[in-house]
Formats: C-alpha cells, sequence, structure tokens
C-alpha cells in the first residue's frame, strides 16, 4: 500500500514536465492562430461575397433602361448563369415606383416583400432571416432618366442564401483544422527531440555517478556543457571529500589499534609477572594515562571533517571571545591579557567543531607559555569559486621555541617542557585539522611579542 502511494506522488520527470508544459503552450498557440484565421477568413468571404453581389447589382443597372414613357426595360442577359437556374441560390429583384417589381427566373417561388426602395445612391448589405433560410442582401438605389428628363427612382437587390457563404466558410476550416493539426503533430515530434537532445548531458551525469557507485569510475570526467560545469565540480569535490573522510576513518581505527598495542602487551606483562603492587600499580596507571593520551588524539583525528564542498561559513570572532572568556578563567592566576586583530569577513569554512579545535588548541597553547599578552589575528585571505581563505595568526610573549625544536613540538605526544601540563597532543591535532583542509601551518618567532608565532593559512574554496 505504501509502495502504491508512493509511486503515485512521484513527482514528473523533467522531460515529462517540459513536454507537458510546451504542449500547452503549443495547443494554445495552434488554437488562437486557427480562431484568428478563422476570424480573418470570415470577414474575408463576406467582403468578397459583398464586392460580389455590388458587382452583379452594377451589371443588372448598366442593363436596365427606361422609354420615353417612363417605362422600365429589363435586362436581356444575365450577369450569372445561377439567376437564370429557379433554386439556386443567386436571386435578383428589381423595384420600383407604382408597384413595379421584377426579379430573376431563379427567384420563382420565393418571397422577397423585405427588399424596400432606397433613396438614389444609397446602398445596403445585410442579412435577412426568411422562411427559407438566412440570405445575405446587397441593395442599390439609382434614378434612371428618361428622354424627357424624367426620374425613374429603382432599387435594385442582390440576394445569396447562406448556405453558400457557410459551405465556403467550412471547406476552409476543414483544410486549416488538417494542416493545424499536422503541423502540431510534427512541432510536438520535434519538441520532444529537442527536449531528449538537451537532457541528454543530464543523464549521463546520472549514467557517470552510476558508474561511480559501482566503483568503475573515480570521477565525473565530462565534457559536460557550461550550465553542468559548476554542478559536475562541486560533485566531484564532494566526492574526495567523503572519500578522505572514510579514507581518515580507516586509517584512524588502524592507528588507534596499532597504537594500543605497545601499552596493552606492557599491562598483561606486568600483571604475569609477580612484582611489588605499588610498582605494579604505578606501571599500570603510566600505561593507562599513555592508553588515554592515544585514544583522545585518535579521536580528534576522526573528528575532523577537513574541507567540506557544502559547509556554512563560521565567522571567527563570536567564537574567539567565547574561548578567550573561558581561557581567562582557567589561566586567571597568570592574568594573561589576549588582544584581537579580526576583520569583520573573517570567517572558516567548515565544520565548526574542526574550527573550535584549531583555534582553541593554539589560544590555549599561547596561554600557558604566555607571560602577559597574547595576540590572535584572524583575516580573509582571498575569494575562491565560492568561499574565501582564511588566515589565523596566534603570537604570545613567552620564551618561543627554537628553531631546532620545532619539528619536535609538533610531534604527538611531545611537550615543550615537560613541567607544563599536557598531553603533548594539541598541536599535532592542529597539524592534522590544517592538512585536512589542504592548508599551511608555519611555526616561528613573533616580531610584536617576541614569543612564539603559529600562522595557520587555508586557502579559498
Amino acid at each position: 500500500m505504501d509502495n502504491a502511494s508512493s509511486t503515485k506522488r512521484r513527482p514528473l520527470s523533467l522531460a515529462a514536465r517540459a513536454a507537458l508544459a510546451t504542449g500547452f503552450a503549443l495547443a494554445a498557440f495552434l488554437g488562437l492562430t486557427g480562431l484568428a484565421q478563422n476570424k480573418a477568413n470570415y470577414a474575408s468571404e463576406l467582403s468578397a461575397m459583398h464586392d460580389r453581389l455590388h458587382n452583379y447589382a452594377i451589371a443588372y443597372i448598366t442593363g436596365t433602361d427606361t422609354t420615353r414613357a417612363g417605362k422600365v426595360t429589363t435586362p436581356d442577359s444575365q450577369p450569372n448563369p445561377d439567376f437564370s437556374r429557379p433554386g439556386s441560390g443567386l436571386y435578383a429583384i428589381i423595384v420600383g415606383n407604382d408597384g413595379f417589381r421584377w426579379e430573376s427566373s431563379s427567384a420563382l417561388g420565393r418571397d422577397f416583400d423585405f427588399v424596400r426602395m432606397l433613396s438614389p445612391g444609397e446602398t445596403a448589405f445585410e442579412p435577412v432571416e426568411t422562411r427559407s433560410g438566412k440570405l445575405y442582401v446587397f441593395s442599390y438605389g439609382v434614378s434612371l432618366d428618361t428622354t424627357d428628363k424624367r426620374s425613374v427612382p429603382l432599387t435594385f437587390a442582390v440576394a445569396q442564401t447562406e448556405d453558400q457563404f457557410e459551405r465556403q466558410v467550412a471547406t476552409y476550416r476543414r483544410t486549416q483544422f488538417l494542416w493545424l493539426a499536422m503541423l502540431g503533430m510534427m512541432l510536438m515530434l520535434l519538441q520532444l527531440f529537442l527536449l531528449r537532445w538537451s537532457l541528454l548531458p543530464l543523464r549521463r551525469v546520472s549514467s557517470d555517478l552510476a558508474h561511480i557507485e559501482r566503483g568503475t569510475r573515480d570521477h565525473l570526467d565530462g565534457p559536460y556543457p557550461v550550465e553542468l560545469t559548476v554542478l559536475t565540480r562541486r560533485l566531484n569535490a564532494f566526492i574526495d571529500s567523503e572519500r578522505e573522510q572514510r579514507s581518515r576513518y580507516r586509517d584512524t581505527l588502524a592507528d588507534l589499534a596499532h597504537s594500543l598495542k605497545t601499552p596493552l602487551a606492557v599491562v598483561r606483562s606486568q600483571l604475569e609477572t609477580d612484582g611489588d603492587a605499588r610498582s605494579l600499580r604505578g606501571d599500570i596507571l603510566d600505561q593507562v594515562r599513555k592508553m588515554d593520551e592515544i585514544v583522545a588524539y585518535q579521536l580528534s583525528r576522526a573528528a575532523t571533517s577537513g574541507r567540506r564542498t557544502i559547509a556554512a561559513e563560521e565567522p571567527i570572532a563570536g567564537h574567539a571571545e567565547d574561548l578567550v572568556q573561558s581561557l581567562e578563567k582557567v589561566y586567571a592566576a597568570k592574568n594573561v591579557l589576549c588582544e584581537f586583530e579580526i576583520d569583520d569577513g573573517a570567517a572558516f569554512a567548515g565544520e565548526q567543531g574542526d574550527l573550535l579545535e584549531l583555534m582553541g588548541n593554539l589560544v590555549e597553547n599561547a596561554f600557558k607559555w604566555a607571560e602577559h599578552r597574547v595576540l590572535l589575528t584572524a583575516r580573509s585571505s582571498g575569494k575562491g569559486k565560492g568561499r574565501s581563505g582564511l588566515e589565523l595568526i596566534v603570537e604570545d610573549d613567552g620564551p618561543g621555541i627554537a628553531d631546532d625544536k620545532i619539528d619536535k613540538v609538533l610531534q604527538r605526544g611531545v611537550r615543550g617542557d615537560e613541567r607544563v601540563q599536557g598531553h603533548g597532543i594539541g598541536l599535532s591535532i592542529v597539524q592534522d585539522i590544517v592538512k585536512a583542509y589542504q592548508g599551511e601551518l608555519h611555526v616561528d618567532r613573533s616580531e610584536e611579542l617576541g614569543g612564539a608565532r603559529f600562522s595557520v593559512r587555508l586557502p579559498p574554496g
């Protein structure tokens, strides 16, 4: 039941959405085009019928004459043979004063009492409903002069049935519908072909991702269109980040297992020997302390997220203030003053836990060795494709670190002074975090304060 409902709720594909949208747009366009063409054709046919009936009326006027006595002589010939064929649908009527009326042979048996007299020069074109159906009638009022200069007013009316006009309009509509339907089908097929061709790069990306899932490829190699280049580059960076994370977890677990072998072997050896209880207790506690340091260090390494393609930028200022306030309470007896030089836009493009671990170890190390002053500097170091880099510098006014001891101090478990409390793994953790974010760690002497200076530079992303 759940599978069926989820299948029903599955959204349409991009191709289906585009096909439906273009299909509706094409149908609306062709429909409006057909409607506009029908209206234009109707008006054109109506105008053509008006002109045709007008010409017939002029032909009858030309063929009509009057005698000296005012008698009207009708034309002998017809402008169209249909005027001589009864029921042809084309009719001519002439009406005048004193009940004069003439009708063409085609008007036999039909009632044309609706024809009215018009003033000379007046014309009219209108549809008229009759018992036999609708007629389109063109009427023309004229005045013919006799030889004795008398005027004979006449009205010439030419009518055509609606059937002929509607047949012409219907024929055009059928032809138009057939061509528009064929054009619509051709355009839809062309649109489907273009959609398939346009979405081919997306299908290629999907296929390449499937190859990566199966392990047959390492990256999205392309080539891809410009619009997909940013997407594929980010996906490749995300894939690399996840692989680095898995590799880091795997290496950390292997290192943890390897590092714990020696302390555990010593503990087992001590327990299997018969020695002094006090000495045995001290040896075991010493090994437990070492194992605690190893676990703490490896957990810190595993927790390092590393450079992420998708990660919010963490502002430095707020975290730095909270961190220094906590350390000032811990080292209140030393009365250390920590100064800040932090740019407004300085931010860490990564996980908050990594930032706190990185900055916390550096600042805490400075508090341990400082006499009275610590300086924390943070500034942006350029803009990449998406995020800015970061330069983080921590300085103190302590004794500093000799050049020949720098590499030794950065090793895990080594402390600059055995009298200073700690596990000696803080700076090593800093190195691991900096390496995970593809940055650099540089240690030298502070020109301003005289003590040690730790400079971390993380590249823009």
